[in-house]
């Protein structure tokens, strides 16, 4: 299950650019709640306290409860907007979901294990897809989901519909999208195309300008 904390928050009024950069002055972080029902709620978070949190917790999935108005409220962290000289957070985005209701989720795929086509084909191996999307539970959520690529062979490809995931994830990204596959060294091929044209005495091709 993806990591879950709980936070703080207050209702805000104050809406607009100017007032967030006055908030963030005071210390505290601008944040924004879609409620189930779809109405979006302006709150205030301690940023302090926001930025220490995060810095325990990494990952794209995090279940946060905020603690809104004497009330706990589960939510999923969906965007966090950073600073782009300081690094910190400047804005956050959550969204009220319920323990009964599939949500829908980008999870990253990590690839473990060598590959076959690496080991014993000299390969490289080259992930094309580094996120998967899925619905799914929030107790069946998960920061990231192992990939084995130890049977790829050489030349092979392994794609989404082959993942093998829980039976609670419905795959809503392509099946027949590439996920990882093992090529053959570019270097060695240019290299072994080098060494037949020495051995086969070619030489370049010298093009003049004709009159």
């Amino acid at each position: 299950m993806a990591k879950e904390i709980r936070m703080k928050a207050a209702l805000r009024s104050e809406q607009g650019s100017t007032a967030a950069r006055r908030l963030r002055r005071t210390g505290v972080l601008p944040a924004a709640v879609k409620r189930l029902s779809g109405v979006s709620e302006s709150v205030g978070l301690d940023a302090h306290a926001f930025e220490n949190t995060m810095r325990h917790h990494s990952g794209d999935n995090i279940l946060v409860t905020l603690e809104l108005g004497g009330t706990d409220m589960l939510t999923l962290l969906r965007e966090v907007q950073h600073d782009v000289i300081s690094g910190l957070a400047i804005h956050a985005d959550f969204g009220e979901i319920s323990l009964t209701q599939k949500i829908r989720v980008s999870v990253m795929l990590k690839l473990i294990g060598e590959a076959d086509g690496v080991k014993n084909g000299g390969g490289i191996l080259e992930q094309t897809l580094r996120h998967v999307e899925v619905a799914c539970l929030p107790a069946d959520l998960v920061e990231s989901i192992d990939v084995d690529v130890s049977a790829l062979k050489l030349g092979q490809v392994l794609t989404v519909g082959a993942l093998v995931l829980d039976p609670g994830y419905t795959v809503l990204t392509h099946a027949n999208l590439s996920v990882a596959t093992v090529v053959a060294p570019i270097a060695e091929e240019v290299a072994e195309v080098v060494e037949t044209a020495a051995v086969a005495g070619a030489e370049p091709e010298v093009i003049t300008k004709g009159k």
